[in-house]
Order: structure tokens, then sequence, then C-alpha cells
């Protein structure tokens, strides 16, 4: 059975490990500035593209308010066109009917199209259990799974992975699945691509029952789509006997109007492409072309419960198209592993706790911290989610989470703070501490000549106990001898 990110630590100590591995950073870098540059240039030629993200953010704002009516359309119309649609309302829910359409045809594997939605339920593990191998087709993927490894990134899931990993992972697990890379691979991309494609080709061919995602469901026509650089997806869309999608609930456009302002935004966003190279489409099923049976699966997990954020729901508008991964700065150096989920980034951080709940398990509450509140992300997304709002408000709710037993040290802190700032006796008290402390600390540095300064302030080196945690990555100045309310008597408010 592959990995899952179960059992992960909470972001900072994953991002701590993240941080000690140079080539990661380097691998990172390299993807992340090339990606943002081919984006920055195919944006800049769209002259209304604030109108096209606005226009986005308005037509997904009055889907989700109105969710239930477009799902009910949507599942008409599929319906009409020969579709079987099922509700799940948990990832073991969608899984299980995957599963159960895989043993009514007998297959021991399928084939499958890049999806984060059957990464997120856990669909290949839910399979492998019941001895049913999935397959997956999309290039990064594959890496990933010959790999034995986790995805880290929305839309190249292998970018923690350079060329010379690549190979050896190919010359090393192809031939246990299948057939095996050929004797004088080398790293060139066109040469990894060519040996993904052969050994990719059998599995095509003998597959009975296909598994996508989708990345739009237009409710008016009951369509499906699928956007992809690599032909892979066309291949199980069209090539087996059965295909099974399991869709987000927020996937759903109402009409083909809707789709086309989607169709615009995602490519460029995404891959930094004009158009996707493959798009796509089908409804139901159509006699002598295609698969002959399709089943939809309409997933929930954790969606209603989004939904219900006031604040938070604006990240269902998602369109999974990674840009706000391309351009964060805390991504950009810890990779995606940190963030302990298929959703990384700066959308994983606030669409994980959104879709899971706060208050339940440290790695999920850790996530809305994993943020320089830059707001690059905000900027950069193409249907205009404030990631950064919703972020505060996340860690709002997390504090509030814990508001009862025993407070820990940042509440105590807080609590301290409040009544500090609370009484003006009090806080004089504490500037003159602290001025004793700058004093002490000033004549300590002089004694062993350790007198680190910058703009003209003497530095602290790491503080002891909880302190560590910030003085570790943070130079944290002495504190003045002398406080401003000091300064202001002695000075008459500065008239001398």
């Amino acid at each position: 059975m592959s990995r899952t990110f179960l059992g992960m630590p909470p972001f900072p100590a994953a991002a701590r490990e993240a941080l000690a591995d140079p080539q990661l950073r380097s691998n990172l870098a390299h993807a992340t500035t090339t990606i943002r540059a081919k984006r920055a240039a195919v944006v800049a030629e769209v002259d209304d593209w604030e109108s096209l993200r606005l226009r986005a953010a308005a037509i997904k704002d009055d889907v989700l308010l109105h969710l239930d009516e477009h799902l009910l359309r949507l599942e008409e119309s599929l319906t009409a066109r020969g579709a079987v649609v099922h509700w799940a309302r948990t990832a073991e829910e969608a899984s299980a009917v995957v599963a159960e359409v895989a043993r009514a045809h007998g297959v021991d594997e399928v084939v499958k199209v890049k999806s984060m939605a059957t990464q997120e339920v856990e669909l290949n593990e839910h399979l492998a259990a019941q001895g049913i191998s999935a397959w997956e087709t999309d290039l990064a993927e594959l890496i990933v799974q010959l790999g034995d490894d986790l995805p880290s990134h929305i839309l190249v899931p292998a970018i923690h992975r350079n060329r010379a990993e690549i190979r050896a992972i190919f010359e090393r697990e192809m031939g246990r699945v299948g057939r095996p890379a050929p004797d004088d691979l080398t790293d060139d991309p066109a040469r990894l691509a060519e040996a993904a494609r052969l050994h990719l080709r059998e599995k095509f061919l003998r597959a009975k029952v296909g598994v996508s995602g989708a990345n739009f469901a237009v409710a008016d026509s009951g369509t499906l789509v699928v956007v992809e650089s690599e032909g892979n997806g066309r291949m199980c869309l069209t090539l087996p006997e059965v295909l099974v999608s399991v869709v987000g609930i927020e996937k759903v456009v109402p009409s083909w109007t809707d789709l086309d302002v989607f169709l615009t935004l995602l490519p460029r966003s995404s891959t930094g492409e004009r158009m996707n190279p493959y798009t796509s489409t089908w409804s139901g099923v159509t006699p002598g072309d295609g698969p002959q049976e399709v089943h939809v699966v309409l997933l929930d997990n954790g969606r209603s419960r989004a939904l219900a954020d006031e604040v938070g729901r604006q990240a269902l508008r998602c369109i999974r198209c990674s840009a706000c991964l391309n351009v964060c700065p805390v991504y950009e150096r810890t990779g995606g592993h940190a963030y302990g989920s298929v959703y990384p980034g700066p959308i994983g951080a606030i669409l994980n706790p959104l879709l899971k709940g706060v208050g339940h398990d440290e790695q999920t509450d850790s996530l809305p911290y994993a943020s320089t509140l830059c707001g690059a992300c905000f900027e950069a997304c193409p249907v205009r989610i404030d990631i950064p709002s919703v972020l505060v408000d996340l860690r709002a709710q997390v504090v509030d989470a814990h508001r009862s037993g025993v407070p820990g040290p940042e509440a105590l802190a807080m609590r301290a703070a409040a009544a500090t700032f609370g009484s003006g006796r009090r806080l004089a008290a504490a500037e003159r501490a602290s001025a004793l402390a700058g004093r002490a600390i000033d004549a300590v540095a002089r004694i062993t000549h350790r007198d680190r300064r910058v703009g003209g302030r003497r530095l602290i080196g790491r503080l002891p106990g909880p302190g560590a945690g910030w003085t570790d990555a943070r130079d944290l100045p002495t504190p003045p001898e002398e406080s401003f309310r000091a300064w202001w008597k002695r000075t008459d408010g500065g008239a001398r």
C-alpha cells in the first residue's frame, strides 16, 4: 500500500525538516520561478484579466448560494444522458462506490486520470485494500506512485523531484509493475516521457474501468470537463468500457457560457498556457462511442461544512490552478509535503481546516499559521479568493477551539499582556522593568564582547524556553533603556 499523509507532524516541524534539504529547495525554486514567469507572460496578454477574475468570482459565489438547485439540475441532466449518479457524504462512501463498480465488472485494476478528489478520499489505498490496483497515468502522478512518494503540488505533484531522480525511479520501479524502462534511458525529458508512454500503453489498452475527477461539471447539459496537458486523460476517458468520475460538489457551473470564463482563466493561471492541449468533455453515455457505462459520484466530504462558514466559503471557488502555490514564499521554501495533505500551499492552509474543522488535531490546526500573510496568493488567484483574510479568521477559530481546559503558554502570555496593557500603572511598571532588562543585557554584552547591532540597536541572541521559538528565526532588539513615557516626562513632551 502506498504512503499517505496520515500521521504527518504539524507544519512547523515538517517545514523545519524540509528547510534542511538543499536539493528540495533548489528543485522548488527552479520550478516555481519558471511557472511564475510563464504565467505572468500570458496573463499580461489579456486586457480584461481583472474583469474576468471578478466575473469568475461572481459566478462561483452565485453557484454556492444556490448549490442545491444546481446540483439537482446536474443530476437530472446526467441521468437523462444515461449516467448513474451517486451521492457521497464522506470519503469512505465515495471510495466504496468506485470499488463496488470495479467488483461488479470483475476487474483487479483501474486506470486513473489525475484527480485531486480521488487523492483526497485516498481512493488508491481503499482499492488496494480490496485487491484492486489503481494505476496513475499522469506523468507526474506516475512518478509519485512508482517512487512510493506523496504529491507535493496541485498541478505538478512531483515538483520536488529532478530529472536524475525521476530516471532512477523509472529504472528501479517500472519493471516491477509492468513494462520496464528502456536499458538506455537518460534523464532527457523527452526520453523520460517516452518511457512513461510505453509503460502506460499496455495498461490503457487492457483497462476495462477508468476513474476520473472533473475540473468542471456543467449543470444544464450534464457535461463533465477535464483539462490536461498530456493526453493520458483522454485515453482513460475514451478507451475503458466503464468510467467512474468522482466530482466535488463545488465543481458545478450553471452553463457553457459560464464555463467559457474558467477555460480562459485556468490554463493561464496553472500551466502558463493560453489554452490546455487537451480539453475533454463528456455527457453520460453515447452509444458506440466511449464508455458504455458511466457513474458520477458527487462528493461532499466536508464541503458542506466549508459552505456554512461565511468567511471561508470563498475557498470553494477554487479551480485547483495552483497559482497561489507558485507565488507563495513559504511554499517555495518548504514544499508541499510540509502541509500534510494533497492540498498544499496557501489554498491547502485554508481548505483543509475548512473541510475537516479545527480543534481536532494539531496538524490541521497548524495550517492557518503556515503563511506570512503577504497577500501574493490573493493577487494571483484567478477567482479572487482572499486567502489572507480566511487565514486570519481560521486562526481565531483555532484559538477559540482551545479556550476550554488548561490554557497553554501562548494563552497565558496573552492574558498577561492584556492585564498589563489594561492598566496604566501596570504598563508603567512593565516599562521600568523592560528598561532595567535592557541595561542589564547591554552590560552583559560589553563584558562578553557579544555586541551584534542593527541600526544602532543591540540584538538579543537566542532566548531560553518559549522565547526560543521566536529567536531561532528572528533577530530581537534589546528593550530600550528609556521608555517613551519616561522620555516624554523627562523632556516635557519634547519641548526641550
